[in-house]
């Protein structure tokens, strides 16, 4: 197959490690001219990992629970490569795994913060450029623990981040900018160089912790975890021309567990 995204201006948030650094290194092959972004300064290896490989990249390293930091991300995705033809919003995760009359209010708060509004703004952000040329692709990363235990200000996140794609490309009728999810389940992951939560686990932690894991093998028909690549390949075929009669699509990546 030819390369799917050669002179494509792409933007991938979380793209420091774990999925979103997959899809930029797998978009890079693919002739992607890339804008990389996250809060952490690993982010700028990736980028080098792929001008060594003979790739674009350019990073931004931004708080994206801001909407003024997304602001900066497209106008710098544009002024580099004059289009933002691609996004991929990738930022997010749980931070604390406990039954929900275990969180306190800050923490709930938190959780949203950290996986619903690095979407919303990122869309938010990109659409004015997109509507300015008159096309797009928007692909948001979700997940399938809309449906899961001991995370529920996440699950709820994720929820709104399913509703806001589906509401988005509706609202888009006719612009000619398509906005997708992907619900990836449960994927195997190298050790997160930057942890999500920095504090020390408990004994009753990591049992809540466990429960998950459980949770999550048990509700994939294959009972086993997915890999980064397997999320890659769902991610950049929404990304691609090759889904370019999907819009309004959440897919989920679970082994079959459709969240």
């Amino acid at each position: 197959m030819p390369p799917r995204f050669t002179g494509k201006s792409m933007v991938i948030t979380g793209a420091a490690q774990g999925i979103g650094r997959q899809v930029a290194l797998e978009a890079a092959r693919e002739g992607a001219r890339l804008t990389l972004v996250d809060v952490s300064p690993l982010v700028q290896e990736v980028a080098a990992e792929i001008r060594e490989a003979g790739g674009e990249a350019q990073t931004l390293t931004a708080d994206l629970e801001k909407y003024a930091s997304n602001m900066k991300v497209m106008a710098k995705a544009v002024a580099k490569y004059s289009a933002l033809d691609i996004l991929v919003t990738n930022v997010g995760g749980a931070i604390w795994m406990k039954p929900f009359e275990n969180f306190d209010p800050k923490e709930i708060e938190k959780e949203i913060q950290r996986s619903l509004f690095p979407t919303l703004w990122g869309c938010r952000a990109a659409l004015p450029h997109m509507l300015q040329q008159k096309r797009g692709v928007i692909v948001n990363v979700s997940s399938i623990a809309t449906r899961g235990i001991n995370r529920i200000p996440y699950s709820a996140a994720k929820g709104g981040v399913n509703t806001l794609t589906r509401s988005l490309a509706f609202e888009l009728e006719g612009k000619n900018i398509r906005v997708n999810a992907v619900a990836p389940g449960g994927t195997e992951a190298p050790p997160r160089m930057i942890a999500r939560n920095s504090a020390p686990q408990s004994a009753q932690d990591k049992k809540w912790m466990q429960q998950v894991v459980d949770q999550t093998i048990a509700s994939s028909n294959f009972k086993r975890y997915g890999t980064l690549a397997e999320q890659a390949a769902a991610i950049l075929f929404l990304a691609s021309d090759a889904s370019s009669y999907i819009n309004g699509t959440v897919l989920p990546v679970g082994g079959g567990d459709q969240g």
